[in-house]
């Protein structure tokens, strides 16, 4: 091992709003070092970590031309109780998505895209 995770950044123009909404949905504690950096530590003690870039342009997806960058899966037990939430924090719903049989495409309120998750066993990809 080379070294550990410390933690996930994400781009934004607005870092501590990002952070909120994010703290929303994990839970956790926001932390807003100054107007170009905020930090979200979840319950579990991970770290999410919001940058400002004034010229973010969200990923583009679904588009052929184009893919997520990387994306987030967020584990729910009730999908039809997150859902509303989730979109009640400022989400948006990815409709064009293809194959949501256990999971549903989302958009933060940044652009970037997530799911949110569900039925999938231990060990399962």
């Amino acid at each position: 091992m080379i070294g550990k995770l410390r933690s996930v950044v994400l781009d934004t123009t607005d870092p501590v709003g990002l952070a909120n909404f994010y703290a929303g949905v994990l839970g956790g504690t926001v932390v807003q070092e100054d107007e170009t950096w905020s930090v979200l530590t979840d319950p579990a003690g991970m770290r999410f970590a919001f940058q400002l870039s004034p010229e973010h342009e969200a990923p583009r997806f679904p588009d052929p031309r184009g893919s997520q960058q990387f994306h987030l899966d967020i584990e729910v037990d009730d999908i039809d109780t997150a859902e509303p939430g989730i979109l009640a924090l400022g989400a948006t719903r990815v409709d064009d998505a293809h194959g949501e049989d256990r999971f549903r495409v989302f958009r933060d309120p940044a652009g970037h895209p997530f799911c949110l998750v569900w039925g999938i066993a231990a060990g399962d990809v």
